[in-house]
């Protein structure tokens, strides 16, 4: 899942689907995904770095995942499909 402005700038109405072969892991999906849809290389993560954006955070399965290692194994339900891996654009402010 990807939040409004990506979206729109991905032209993509609701969730993106993805496959991603071998290991289900944050890397691996963002590559999957940028590798889809060139034009979001580097809205997510920085270009040279690879690392996640400040204000972009990641969830899956009621967990924020923004701090994992990118390596680390996303869980199950998200490798098989039955939850969505979602890229949040957070708040900041009071």
């Amino acid at each position: 899942m990807l939040p409004a402005h990506l979206r729109n700038l991905a032209s993509v109405g609701g969730e993106v689907e993805l496959h991603v072969p071998g290991q289900a892991t944050q890397r691996s999906v963002l590559d999957a995904l940028e590798a889809r849809y060139p034009m979001l290389r580097g809205t997510i993560r920085d270009h040279v770095t690879q690392r996640r954006r400040p204000f972009v955070r990641f969830f899956a399965c009621e967990q924020d995942l923004s701090h994992d290692p990118p390596d680390t194994p996303l869980p199950e339900p998200v490798a098989t499909g039955a939850e969505p891996f979602m890229v949040v654009g957070a708040m900041a402010g009071g």
